[in-house]
């Protein structure tokens, strides 16, 4: 017998709800049926997306021409701890018991 695979989706417990103008409810509205989805299907879809984006453009760390020189100049070759670093160290190491 074949087995018949059920594909499993979260539940779906939590709810958002926004006030729009008219003015954007109709464009939610024709953009989603243009995409040819459910006015909710559309908003989550586009609040995800807009979600990941955000959060992408806050974590990842993008550095053009000189300033990524730099920044792996000084990952590959770090300049040697100056006084104040060795002092904070040396603490490190008592409080530790190292």
């Amino acid at each position: 017998m074949a087995r018949i695979q059920r594909q499993q989706h979260s539940r779906k417990e939590q709810r958002l709800e926004a006030r729009v103008t008219p003015e954007q409810k109709r464009l939610i509205e024709r953009a989603a049926t243009l995409r040819g989805t459910t006015i909710t299907e559309f908003v989550v879809r586009s609040a995800q997306e807009a979600a990941m984006n955000t959060i992408k453009d806050f974590e990842v760390l993008l550095l053009r021409d000189e300033a990524r020189d730099v920044f792996v100049n000084a990952v590959l070759n770090p300049p040697a701890p100056n006084v104040a670093a060795r002092a904070a160290a040396e603490r490190y190491k008592k409080q530790m018991g190292l």
